[in-house]
């Protein structure tokens, strides 16, 4: 465990547990993105309507937030081992769903519930974090996060010819349902593969489940003020849905679901207090106190981070066609191709925000990847049909290099806070990132695309002034063993 040197190349001990998690994570993003590469033929064999796809869209990751809240507290109650391998096994199931849906209702049911296999990403944080030391677990959970985030490029780069190997129109089914296969298959090879901690090593769990332990007063409003956001996102994606938006729901159904996002919401809250009110009743050791701000803290860098790149992502094949199409023959493939250098960027750019985190500092290295995509961005919206496409491509990877490094940045600090939570810390982090996608796209459907790359350069500042209050993880964190003895693991 204290070795300082990761060999990629092995297949034992905790690089094993490394390979076997991003290849958890990877296959996780290939069903939750399964259908983006096929949507056209998906909409031609339904007849589907523009206003339809759109929706598909929406429900695609409406339900990621609160999913990567309940298993960030499922993997600190039960393990990652479990925990992965039941999402994976389970999420198989709305995927098949989706592959034989014979209606547009059935799909966007199929496509709601699939939503939840997008949150497997917060158990291999814990996964990892369990594994590897404070001075490797940047680079570490840097690899697992690039890697198994490229997933989503994976599945736009085979899918398609995947289907055209099933052959006839409805190929795509075969091609999705293989999908949901092999996540049924990996689930099983998971759960018989790896372990929780290394041998000797103790999994240390919440004393309550439900919720974050915090160790003070305000700590304890500040956590309930941080949920406001999440719950706020939700509203939104209701009323896309809502006749204002895309009219997949009426007035009443709209009006019921804003009701029971609020009802969770004070649900939320109760629980929060709940497991809480007891302890802090009574003075708390220094020694196991954290600070929620980190929390927080990290909520705002991921938000501008992972929430930028999902929405960029989503955006920027059709921004470099309509920039590009007339003033250089640019067509819509081509286009594509141009995009996905953003996200192609995941494979080096996060593990190396991870391992710059471990070499020269967390606070610093998410200071200079938070500024240089403020930068990248404002760049970027300058782009115009007089640029060389060359140029705005380059600039496009270089802004994406910030981006991905930051994300990295931000999960070398997230196993640092406090370990028995660090599944929920992550599915809270998590979470945000979420958020901070449906906000940029929703900004995107009212601006220009020049205007919306402004924003996320603006927020990105408001962020960078919020990553100055972080504290940089130094000395010990103290767990406490099930016979009552005191374990200090060490943070640099």
């Amino acid at each position: 465990m204290s070795s300082s040197h990761l060999n990629l190349l092995s297949f034992s001990g905790k690089t094993k547990i490394l390979h076997m998690s991003w290849m958890a994570f990877f296959i996780s993003f290939v069903v939750w993105f399964n259908h983006a590469p096929l949507m056209m033929v998906i909409a031609k064999t339904l007849g589907m309507s523009s206003s339809e796809i759109k929706t598909i869209l929406i429900l695609n990751v409406a339900l990621t937030i609160p999913a990567r809240i309940v298993i960030g507290i499922l993997v600190d109650k039960f393990g990652p081992k479990r925990t992965y391998s039941a999402l994976l096994a389970v999420g198989s199931i709305p995927c098949f769903m989706f592959a034989f849906a014979t209606s547009f209702e059935q799909l966007a049911l199929a496509r709601f519930l699939l939503g939840f296999i997008g949150a497997g990403f917060v158990i291999g944080i814990r996964m990892v974090g369990e594994w590897f030391p404070a001075k490797q677990v940047g680079i570490a959970e840097g690899i697992y996060g690039g890697w198994g985030n490229f997933g989503s490029a994976a599945a736009a780069m085979a899918l398609p010819t995947l289907a055209l190997i099933y052959g006839g129109p409805e190929g795509w089914r075969y091609a999705i349902a293989s999908t949901g296969v092999i996540a049924l298959i990996y689930s099983v090879i998971y759960f018989f593969s790896v372990s929780d901690t290394p041998k000797g090593s103790t999994y240390f769990k919440p004393k309550k489940a439900g919720a974050m332990e915090v160790t003070s007063i305000w700590d304890l409003f500040f956590y309930i003020v941080m949920n406001i956001p999440l719950y706020a996102t939700l509203t939104l994606l209701t009323w896309k849905l809502s006749p204002e938006g895309v009219s997949l729901l009426s007035n009443f159904t709209a009006i019921c679901f804003y009701i029971g996002i609020w009802i969770l919401f004070f649900y939320n809250v109760y629980k929060i207090v709940h497991v809480n009110e007891e302890h802090l009743q009574h003075p708390i050791d220094k020694i196991h106190q954290y600070k929620f701000k980190q929390v927080a803290i990290l909520d705002l860098a991921y938000l501008i981070t992972f929430g930028s790149e999902l929405a960029v992502v989503s955006m920027l094949p059709m921004f470099f066609f309509e920039t590009f199409h007339e003033s250089k023959g640019i067509s819509m493939v081509e286009a594509g191709l141009l995009a996905s250098g953003f996200a192609f960027m995941n494979l080096v750019a996060r593990p190396g925000g991870g391992w710059i985190s471990d070499k020269f500092g967390r606070k610093l290295s998410l200071t200079i990847f938070i500024l240089g995509l403020s930068s990248g961005y404002f760049l970027m919206a300058q782009i115009n049909a007089e640029w060389s496409v060359t140029l705005a491509v380059i600039l496009t990877m270089c802004c994406s290099f910030f981006v991905q490094a930051g994300e990295g940045a931000v999960f070398a600090m997230v196993p640092l806070i406090k370990r028995r939570m660090t599944g929920q810390i992550a599915g809270m982090v998590g979470a945000y990132g979420n958020v901070g996608g449906v906000l940029f796209l929703t900004v995107l459907s009212f601006v220009s695309p020049s205007f919306f790359f402004m924003v996320i350069a603006g927020a990105a500042l408001f962020a960078l002034i919020a990553v100055q209050f972080i504290d940089e993880p130094k000395g010990h964190m103290a767990e406490v063993q099930e016979d009552g003895t005191v374990e200090m693991i060490e943070l640099n």
